[in-house]
């Protein structure tokens, strides 16, 4: 019996040492507030140079205190009960689509995860009964029909409704390229008839036939005082980013106007520029494998293993092929 009481107490020490053991795992969480916590990885990949992600962090976070009204809190305080409760007061109040909640969630998921790495947070899962996955969005595509209408449109009565068209019509020339890219290519990637360029979001390298097209729009706005080819980043004094973003902005809401105009269904969109030069391509008998490299895509391993082999000279003809179709008189 006194054998059974020492074994039994010897246990019950054993269990206890085994749970101070866990604990010493897991720092708590008091006076580590989440907003503090997001605000220091925010900072943190500024210094990075990862202005992107600073930028949804920054929403995400901009989101999260809207919602607590300002109120920090620990991160022992995210639970599932809070989290569902975030995801009924952004799809119920402020209207918010479900990519737009699971955006901010998997941002917050991250963040989370990282501070239970940390040990500043304990390995539970906050966001089991929320949103956080992607769903299909319907593609908006003008027609070939729609962009010529675009191009004839007599827009020199507002010079900021003819920018936004030609920087739409610009992207349409260069495949589609996104608006970053735009602002970004410098006068010194023309060269000796060919625009080479590395596409920021994936580090591609694209190379483009300059066409007369091009050169026209270029022309209306003279030679810039910048290293930049089109008149987005008009100064060159650590503001690049943010002006690059307000002219996007701009730009996109003139798009709308643009749009009502010419009396298209389809709203306008920097973004719509890209996917319709893809769409027009495929309906004139473009191969996917052709549309997939001159637009720079990197996502499919097996794709670009196909795609290694296509020759720059078929894509340009490609994009001569859909120039002439914009510019021929009469219906298309």
């Amino acid at each position: 019996m006194i054998l059974y009481f020492s074994l039994m107490i010897y246990l019950i020490n054993l269990g206890n040492a085994n749970m101070r053991l866990v604990k010493l795992k897991y720092r708590p969480s008091k006076g580590v507030f989440v907003f503090e916590y997001m605000q220091e990885q925010i900072e943190r990949l500024r210094g990075q140079g990862k202005e992107r992600t600073v930028e949804t962090y920054q929403s995400a976070l901009n989101s999260f205190m809207k919602f607590r009204d300002g109120i920090d809190l620990c991160f022992d305080e995210m639970d599932a009960d809070l989290m569902e409760h975030y995801e009924t007061e952004m799809r119920s109040t402020h209207h918010l689509s479900r990519n737009t909640t699971s955006f901010y969630m998997r941002i917050l998921r991250c963040v989370y995860r990282k501070a239970v790495g940390e040990g500043l947070a304990l390995p539970a899962d906050p966001f089991e009964n929320v949103y956080t996955g992607v769903d299909k969005t319907s593609k908006r595509a003008a027609t070939l029909t729609d962009i010529k209408h675009i191009k004839q449109l007599d827009l020199s009565d507002h010079k900021s409704l003819e920018f936004a068209r030609d920087i739409f019509l610009f992207s349409f020339y260069m495949r589609g390229m996104s608006f970053i890219d735009l602002a970004y290519l410098r006068k010194k990637d023309l060269n000796s008839g060919f625009v080479s360029y590395s596409r920021r979001k994936t580090g591609k390298k694209l190379i483009i036939r300059w066409e007369k097209q091009m050169q026209e729009i270029i022309d209306r706005y003279g030679d810039s005082e910048t290293q930049y080819l089109l008149p987005i980043i008009e100064r060159e004094d650590g503001t690049e980013r943010r002006q690059y973003r307000n002219k996007m902005l701009l730009v996109n809401r003139k798009l709308k106007k643009i749009a009502a105009r010419a009396g298209l269904t389809t709203p306008l969109t920097m973004y719509v520029a890209r996917h319709s030069w893809a769409s027009i391509a495929k309906t004139k008998n473009i191969s996917i494998g052709i549309i997939s490299e001159a637009m720079g895509h990197d996502s499919e391993t097996t794709t670009q293993i196909y795609l290694s082999s296509i020759q720059t000279n078929q894509i340009d003809n490609a994009n001569r092929n859909i120039f002439k179709k914009i510019y021929k008189k009469g219906n298309i």
